[in-house]
């Protein structure tokens, strides 16, 4: 899947055993956080921004490997719920060698980040700082991880996005500019219309007297 980020940190994850039943526990995301992403941006996740992706079918991998599935949520074994902290993931951990090996080092401590893979879909831009400052809205998510390196790979799809962004509010303003130009220029051409008819006036008057 192109232009899917990824996004992570040391929100922790937890070990919950109940009977039978393994469940790991934790923070995908944190709202109204802000993070430097790469050096050249702060991003912000506020709240409600996961609420339209929760509808979706997502998996819980292991290290963002698409063949190493340990939940989904159409299957009921990845609940995820939005929260006032922020984006929480449960996993019911499944009797696979990725589950059983994923529980162990999570119980250890070896493991105890999160991170999510995700695309924006929409967000706003702040460029008035040292740093330009995104904030995301709302995305498509596709999958959350325990990972003992929640890393920022991708971040040159965030740099497009900026780039883009400043694209789109540099055309917006040339659109503007040319309103504003359009604008002066009927002003003026009324004015000389105006100018015109009232030295007409002026010379029937003169020719009348």
């Amino acid at each position: 899947m192109n232009g899917i980020e990824k996004r992570g940190g040391s929100l922790g994850v937890e070990v919950r055993a109940d009977s039978d039943k393994r469940t790991l526990v934790g923070y995908a995301a944190v709202f109204n956080s802000d993070t430097v992403i790469g050096d050249f941006m702060v991003e912000r996740i506020v709240p409600g921004a996961f609420s339209r992706a929760l509808r979706a079918d997502i998996l819980a991998l292991v290290n963002h490997d698409p063949g190493r599935v340990v939940g989904r949520t159409r299957s009921g074994t990845l609940r995820l719920a939005e929260d006032d902290r922020g984006l929480k993931v449960e996993i019911d951990v499944p009797d696979t060698t990725d589950g059983n090996d994923l529980w162990t080092l999570v119980e250890r401590g070896d493991i105890s980040g999160m991170s999510f893979g995700f695309r924006v879909t929409k967000q706003e831009w702040d460029d008035t700082g040292d740093l330009p400052h995104r904030t995301i809205l709302e995305v498509e998510l596709f999958e959350v991880t325990a990972t003992p390196i929640p890393a920022y790979p991708d971040t040159s799809l965030a740099m497009r996005s900026l780039e883009s962004a400043r694209a789109e509010a540099e055309a917006a303003r040339d659109v503007e500019r040319r309103k504003r130009e359009n604008a002066a220029a009927a002003q003026r051409r009324i004015a000389e219309k105006h100018a015109i008819q009232e030295q007409k006036f002026r010379r029937i008057r003169q020719d009348a007297s």
